[in-house]
């Protein structure tokens, strides 16, 4: 009792209400303050990387819907052009996994430069090519180094923590996708003018200098990544430096007898993350990728033929299937910003989040292909624009997740060349699911889309804190 007294609860009344009034005080909401100056300056990082995926994409959307009318122009066959157009994706396949390990072992200011004037040099020769000799010639530096967005989003999971790694990740692809709505509309204007494509690429080239330039004059060294140590960390410890900063302090002065070393060292750190990056896709993490896979897929079936199954189902014509198309496109790009609440209100479950997206994206998919109106159809594209856009970004963020931030590069690279696997897959399957019917390739999509919703469902609870404690363990 005398214990309770001290309290406060066995004193004369007289000092027992002496003492109860003074605690309300310390219990005052405190004063909010302004964010300091480190906060501002790491926001300021923020909006100059979605900077970066803006300038990017609308750069990139400027040229990629012209390529067909260029190359056919250059005389090139359907099956030569085919075979052109395909190489992009078959060097993605190869390069993405490589240049997201290249990114951990060397920096990401670096290896986001170097991809970023590569990409430039290609829409440079692009627009001088003449023959298909020099635009195939053209497409090879941009499908091996055509990878700003991964890095971007690798650096993005660097710089903030891993609560806010989604909404983070979502409100860049939405900066990303407002510069591939507006990209069409200037390239459709400019390659009405005589050389219209050839001033559209020149201008593309332009903007990738932009974004170099704008990468160079980062405030790198004000930026504190939570990736302290690069590699997959599956039984080794790999000693990097922190930042890029780190990177060009410990790197050795040119003709230092320990350049050779330096080398040797980063082939030994590609090829552990190589190592490891095969480790995760074939034992801890396939479900993941794989899942990945077959929604990749699923919506890219959709898309495959939706301009032609309009016309053939309801007669749209495809101006106002185009419309179509970038209405859905511009609800994507706005999803990001809905992120954030649907996150708080699933307690920041990304895979749960995945789990009920892809859900949504396979009913959807199913009332498209039985749609008997266009009110149906417009309702579909909306909700898909919203579903599959959430779950790109849940996808991304699990994968970082399950498999840990410090080799977020080659994380991000491999499910970038997995999504470069479906895109060499998706066109095959729609062109044997439209022999049977128009609806056939949404069909096929919402199939694919229920077996990885099965396959979540089997592993739901694989993906607790066993699982990830196991991959980050040292």
């Amino acid at each position: 009792m005398e214990l309770g007294g001290r309290r406060g609860l066995g004193l004369a009344p007289g000092l027992a209400s002496a003492t109860r009034e003074p605690p309300p005080e310390p219990r005052t909401v405190p004063e909010t303050r302004p964010p300091g100056p480190r906060a501002v300056r790491a926001r300021r990082f923020l909006l100059c990387l979605y900077l970066v995926g803006f300038l990017d994409l609308f750069g990139v959307s400027m040229v990629v819907p012209l390529l067909s009318l260029h190359v056919k122009s250059l005389g090139a066959s359907p099956t030569v052009a085919g075979i052109v157009g395909s190489s992009y994706g078959i060097l993605q396949l190869f390069s993405s996994t490589l240049v997201g390990c290249w990114s951990d072992v060397v920096g990401r200011r670096s290896s986001l430069l170097v991809c970023i004037l590569l990409s430039a040099l290609g829409y440079l020769l692009l627009g001088a090519s003449t023959n298909v000799f020099l635009f195939a010639l053209a497409r090879v530096p941009v499908g091996i180094f055509k990878h700003t967005l991964s890095i971007s989003r690798a650096l993005l999971s660097d710089l903030v923590a891993e609560k806010e790694r989604p909404l983070v990740l979502g409100q860049f692809n939405t900066a990303s996708g407002v510069g591939f709505i507006l990209g069409p509309m200037v390239g459709g204007y400019l390659t009405e003018l005589d050389g219209g494509f050839y001033l559209t690429a020149l201008i593309c080239f332009s903007v990738f200098l932009l974004n170099a330039g704008l990468v160079w004059l980062f405030p790198w060294s004000e930026a504190k990544l939570s990736g302290t140590k690069n590699g997959l960390r599956l039984g080794r410890k790999p000693v990097l430096p922190e930042t890029d900063s780190d990177v060009q302090e410990a790197a050795p002065t040119p003709g230092a007898p320990k350049s050779k070393e330096t080398a040797q060292w980063a082939w030994a750190e590609v090829t552990w993350a190589l190592r490891d990056m095969r480790s995760l896709l074939f034992s801890e993490m396939w479900d993941i990728f794989l899942v990945r896979l077959l929604m990749a897929v699923a919506v890219m079936l959709y898309y495959s033929n939706f301009v032609l199954a309009l016309e053939e189902r309801f007669g749209v014509r495809p101006k106002a299937t185009g419309y179509l198309i970038s209405y859905s496109s511009a609800l994507g790009a706005l999803a990001g910003f809905a992120l954030g609440p649907i996150l708080r209100l699933y307690r920041h479950d990304s895979h749960t989040v995945l789990l009920h997206s892809s859900a949504l994206t396979c009913t959807l998919l199913l009332l498209y292909s039985t749609a008997r109106s266009m009110g149906v159809v417009v309702l579909s594209s909306t909700l898909l624009s919203f579903s599959t856009s959430i779950g790109r970004t849940c996808i991304t963020d699990l994968q970082l997740t399950m498999g840990g931030a410090q080799a977020s590069g080659t994380l991000i690279g491999m499910g970038q060349s997995v999504t470069a696997v479906g895109r060499i897959i998706a066109p095959l399957l729609s062109g044997v699911a439209q022999e049977v019917s128009p609806c056939g390739p949404p069909i096929l999509g919402a199939a694919l889309a229920l077996v990885a919703i099965f396959i979540m469902s089997l592993n739901k609870s694989r993906s607790g804190g066993d699982r990830i404690g196991k991959l980050k363990r040292e």
